[in-house]
């Protein structure tokens, strides 16, 4: 019994859409505006942690601008190794694997974050970035994790 509910309880973790937590918020200016900081574990790859700084609209902004339901898709990532690392299962193909996704607009648009593995240089790179349904944004940040130091554990082994 207490295997199955164990299961279950990965099995659940697995499908839960990677959260943020915000761990700072900077005001820039007297409408409200803010950069907003969030901390993004990978969920899929254990001792990494993105940090993601974004802009969060102020309501006086929102009714001067006109784009009530939305942000700017302007974003920066800093991702750094904050414990042993061990590699899960991974996607390692071209396009990555998404990490995280948060709406920045009401039905439209969505900041990412997508994880790709370099194999011929041994690192993680993380990517943040907008996507649009039209007009997608070209506005990206990027962020990498060299993976030589002898504290990296592959579940699946090390791909060849």
């Amino acid at each position: 019994m207490k295997r199955a509910l164990a299961a279950l309880a990965l099995l659940g973790a697995a499908v839960l859409p990677v959260q943020a937590e915000e761990v700072g918020k900077v005001g820039v200016d007297w409408l409200g505006n803010d950069i907003v900081i969030d901390a993004v574990v990978d969920p899929k790859i254990q001792g990494v942690t993105c940090h993601l700084a974004s802009f969060s609209r102020g309501v006086i902004d929102r009714l001067q601008k006109g784009k009530w339901f939305e942000d700017p898709s302007n974003a920066s990532i800093s991702c750094q190794q904050t414990g042993p690392i061990v590699i899960g299962d991974i996607e390692l193909g071209e396009g990555g694997e998404r990490v995280f996704s948060e709406r920045t607009s009401l039905i439209w648009k969505k900041l990412n974050i997508t994880r790709i593995y370099d194999k011929k240089n041994n690192t993680l790179i993380y990517l943040a970035h907008a996507s649009q349904v039209q007009d997608g944004s070209a506005k990206t940040s990027i962020s990498t994790i060299p993976l030589f130091a002898g504290n990296v554990n592959w579940t699946k082994g090390k791909p060849e």
